[in-house]
């Protein structure tokens, strides 16, 4: 498997030859399906509260006489049918944490770089070294290449300076290789990946 090299400037130097053993895997719909689930549900909080009839603050005096009104029964006004009551049945704090094998999570990885590896989706970037943020510069490279849709650039570690120059453009996102999930990978409609952060991934992937 083949992937074009890119300088920043956008200019091509040539083809970069991409490890088998992670690009070249078999795609699995469930294996990808059950790891984005999980990613997904595993950024919820769970901090969700709503308070109960007992846990309204206020007066707890009987609205009205239980007899001789014509209306119907009731104690303190913060019966979850009234406006301004308590919640039943309402959401409680809760944990929703799913946790999946390292291996199946590092398996649905390869498997992502490797399906967009497949239709010509995966570009290499001699390095992303810039000396200051500067947001033109992505851009152009972005305008050179001729690409579209969601893009995703990995470097080989967290370069704030590369972040601070791509965070502003629409529809990108930038994620260093060693915190690379299978989510973004299946997101993004091209991959940009650092020269170095292949070293990155095979250190990772191929334990």
């Amino acid at each position: 498997m083949k992937a074009p090299i890119f300088n920043i400037q956008g200019e091509k130097l040539g083809e970069y030859d991409l490890p088998d053993e992670i690009f070249s895997v078999e795609p699995k719909r469930h294996v990808l399906w059950e790891v984005v689930r999980a990613y997904l549900i595993n950024q919820r909080q769970g901090t969700h509260k709503a308070k109960t009839r007992g846990e309204v603050i206020g007066s707890r005096r009987k609205i009205w006489p239980q007899k001789h009104t014509g209306r119907a029964r009731h104690g303190d006004r913060y019966s979850p049918i009234f406006v301004g009551g308590g919640k039943a049945h309402g959401p409680r704090p809760r944990k929703y944490y799913i946790k999946l094998p390292q291996k199946v999570k590092s398996l649905a990885l390869k498997m992502a770089l490797s399906d967009r590896a497949s239709n010509d989706r995966i570009y290499i970037v001699d390095a992303f070294s810039l000396e200051t943020p500067k947001t033109k510069i992505v851009y152009n490279f972005i305008k050179s290449v001729g690409v579209s849709g969601n893009i995703l650039f990995v470097p080989e570690n967290s370069n704030r300076t590369f972040y601070l120059s791509a965070r502003n453009i629409e529809d990108v996102e930038v994620i260093p290789a060693d915190t690379l999930n299978t989510y973004f990978v299946l997101w993004s409609s091209h991959v940009f990946l650092e020269k170095g952060a292949v070293e990155v991934l095979k250190r990772r992937l191929m334990v």
